[in-house]
């Protein structure tokens, strides 16, 4: 099943196309992530998701829902913390999840909400008064307040300092093991590498990538490189001819091979070690950030 379902979605403004025909598909349970530069049109495909923007043309479906006729019945199920938040600067953070917990009509403690996003003791302070990061914590607060099925959330990293960044994704992981769906935007790639299930990559106003990250490093050739140190260099030929590796280097004693697949890394570290003496072994991934490059250059030269 697919919590978020979107045909042919685009906003235009004038002449200008802020997103153009997007199909995108997030299914039931799944962390996806929404990567692309800034300005790429992440923020208004999400304020059209919520009918916070109307399309200009194509269609959306959030939760079985469409949100422009039904909207109640998608935000009273959603979680969002949206790239730019706005709060009571009188009000303190105990009453802002107060009143989102009334306005979803659940029953979470807010104590037990705050002092998850680490903010617990600064629960009665005014808001005004909060930091960047706190403020971006208090945001997250208010996404989790009714156990939503779907969390929506934009740029969350902004602001938020090492620590914060840390808590943000064991609180992803968290709510994905509770069932529910994580629709994670964000324009720092490799902030969100090891949370996704899949990726979705955005450039100017296209969508122009959907799948795993390691599926999409395979079709951008963008592989993973085993460096491998040893004391005689084994012979050149018949480690290239092992199936899935795609590119050998030699220099001095050290051996760096480029394999597409997990199978060819085991294979040819067995061959050097049969052939030489192993002294170290390093494996060289290749960032989400050079696969949006991979990606968008492929798309710039078809």
């Amino acid at each position: 099943m697919d919590t978020i379902k979107a045909h042919s979605l685009t906003k235009q403004y004038g002449s200008t196309y802020a997103v153009q025909n997007v199909d995108l598909e997030v299914r039931d349970g799944e962390i996806f992530g929404f990567l692309g530069p800034n300005g790429a049109g992440k923020s208004t495909t999400i304020n059209m998701l919520l009918d916070f923007v109307r399309p200009t043309s194509g269609e959306v479906s959030v939760l079985g829902h469409n949100p422009q006729q039904e909207p109640r019945k998608v935000r009273e199920r959603i979680g969002v913390l949206p790239e730019a938040t706005g709060y009571y600067g009188r009000a303190t953070a105990r009453d802002h999840i107060e009143f989102a917990a009334a306005m979803k009509r659940a029953e979470d403690n807010p104590e037990t909400i705050l002092e998850r996003v680490g903010i617990a003791s600064d629960a009665d302070r005014p808001v005004r008064a909060f930091s960047k990061g706190m403020r971006q914590r208090l945001g997250l607060g208010i996404a989790l307040v009714g156990s939503p099925e779907l969390i929506i959330l934009d740029e969350p990293l902004g602001g938020l300092d090492p620590a914060g960044a840390q808590l943000l994704r064991e609180i992803v992981r968290e709510e994905r093991d509770r069932g529910a769906t994580v629709f994670f935007s964000s324009h720092i790639m490799d902030a969100v590498e090891s949370l996704c299930d899949r990726v979705g990559i955005m450039n100017r106003g296209e969508l122009i990538a959907v799948d795993t990250v390691d599926s999409l490093k395979s079709a951008t050739g963008t592989h993973e490189v085993i460096e491998i140190e040893v004391d005689e260099t084994p012979i050149e030929e018949c480690l290239a001819q092992i199936e899935g590796v795609a590119g050998i280097s030699i220099e001095d004693n050290v051996v760096e091979v480029t394999c597409t697949d997990s199978t060819a890394k085991v294979n040819a570290i067995e061959y050097v070690d049969a052939d030489s003496n192993i002294v170290d072994i390093s494996i060289k991934s290749p960032s989400l950030e050079e696969l949006f490059l991979a990606v968008t250059n492929s798309e710039a030269t078809a």
